[in-house]
């Protein structure tokens, strides 16, 4: 859980706290900050993203560092002594690649390695009372796994009838009353509960006007996954295990990954049953299912009893469902079987083109070894999450857009200029880029889980 370049005094605070959770799953921990000292920090700052804007107050974590120890006493000395004051998030939009712009929170960076040290010591203690089928934002786990769950829970059933959910705005209206109840059952350390509540009341300063929304998460904050994820283990995981599961009449499988989840049940009633109890459950807690996006799907295993060995032409597109960004299944393997087959989603791919083509509009000025060098890492960080056997075909597909857009943005450099096909053929011999291949081996957990939370 902590990994191999944590310091070993911090592995062992947290080995402590992990253990005392699980030994006590319904004891209520009323003394946690104390592990949490300046060599906790420096891990917290070590852990902290070093390459982002900075927040409300301009410190960057290069100036930070340069009296690291200092600023790290005084951070801790507030914390500790409740002086602390949580700065608002400031608020930037950027391209989505669509013509539209994504909002995004920045907290300041002193804030990100204090929430960065409280999430440690929560996800020491929550980790022992996650369910097994919880994969989002969750250390050694990633959405590669998640959906590998989710395609074996299917092939188990043979198929079988899919609730695929979507939550509206779930960030943005969580309830935070009912959060603070969660987090009573197990958490009530005044000086961490005094912070998370800082945290949730700091507000929002976009261009100068400060706003201090009643419901959500912390915008852009390091504590907002697991919180959100405390959120969803009580009202949905807990009570599918719980109340849901055991009167359905089949079997049934949930894979979730932080706010995307579905539901895959052996019985077509027991699917209507549960898509009919969700906006109920939800509403209770202050969530919304999206009436549009949300569905029952029928994805029985097609019954094909003489199927062509190694046809992938007679694949039945009917019933399909998206997840984590791929769009899920049946067809034929190379050995002749129906299996689960996954491919980028349409959605996603048009998104991630538009992405490329806003980025080669802006940098076509920029040096031609610079281009190449960004639009490499780039490709492979597109290959590293969507490198999943079977979907060669649109990492092809998206190494020929890329290559295309470079070509269009390249050739507008002068207002006279045109760079012919030969031209730009010429250059790719000199900057090729990254060939469309399956990686051999696809990153750590975390760089796969990294990859999905940029790609959202």
């Amino acid at each position: 859980m902590t990994g191999p370049s944590i310091p070993e005094s911090i592995s062992t605070k947290l080995r402590r706290v992990a253990e005392l959770a699980g030994r006590t799953p319904k004891m209520v921990l009323r003394s946690l900050a104390h592990h949490i000292d300046v060599e906790f920090l420096r891990e917290a700052f070590r852990q902290t993203r070093k390459g982002g804007a900075a927040g409300v107050d301009g410190v960057t974590a290069e100036t930070y560092a340069k009296d690291l120890d200092a600023n790290l006493m005084g951070l801790l000395n507030r914390f500790k002594s409740g002086t602390y004051r949580a700065p608002p998030v400031k608020r930037v939009h950027i391209p989505k690649g669509d013509g539209k712009t994504r909002p995004i929170g920045i907290p300041t960076l002193e804030d990100k390695v204090l929430q960065r040290a409280v999430a440690m010591i929560l996800t020491a203690v929550y980790e022992q009372d996650f369910a097994d089928f919880s994969y989002g934002f969750r250390p050694g786990r990633s959405a590669h796994q998640a959906l590998t769950r989710l395609r074996d829970a299917i092939m188990g059933m043979r198929g079988g009838t899919v609730v695929e959910v979507d939550i509206q705005a779930f960030y943005d209206t969580l309830d935070r009353t009912h959060l603070r109840a969660f987090l009573d059952q197990r958490i009530v350390d005044g000086v961490l509960r005094r912070t998370i509540g800082k945290w949730l009341n700091a507000g929002v300063l976009e261009e100068g006007t400060l706003s201090i929304p009643d419901r959500g998460t912390p915008q852009g904050g390091v504590i907002s996954p697991i919180l959100a994820n405390i959120y969803l283990h009580e009202v949905l995981d807990r009570w599918f295990v719980e109340e849901v599961r055991p009167k359905l009449a089949g079997r049934a499988e949930i894979v979730r990954f932080a706010d995307d989840f579905v539901i895959v049940l052996e019985k077509d009633q027991d699917a209507r049953q549960v898509f009919e109890a969700l906006p109920e459950r939800f509403t209770k807690f202050g969530l919304t299912v999206h009436p549009q996006k949300t569905r029952i799907v029928g994805f029985a295993k097609p019954n094909d009893s003489t199927p062509r060995k190694g046809d992938r032409t007679s694949v039945s597109m009917e019933t399909t469902f998206d997840f984590l960004g791929f769009t899920l299944y049946w067809g034929l393997s190379r050995k002749g079987s129906w299996v689960v087959f996954q491919k980028t989603a349409s959605n996603r791919f048009a998104r991630a083109v538009g992405r490329i083509d806003e980025w080669c509009r802006r940098y076509r000025h920029h040096p031609v070894t610079v281009q190449h060098r960004s639009l490499s890492a780039k490709l492979r960080g597109h290959y590293l999450y969507y490198g999943l056997p079977g979907n060669s075909r649109a990492l092809s597909r998206f190494r020929n857009a890329v290559t295309l857009r470079w070509w269009r943005w390249l050739g507008r450099r002068e207002q006279h200029a045109r760079l012919t096909e030969e031209a730009f053929a010429r250059l790719r011999g000199r900057y090729p880029l990254p060939p469309a291949r399956i990686p051999a081996l696809r990153g750590s957990h975390g760089q796969a889980q990294h990859l999905r939370s940029r790609m959202r």
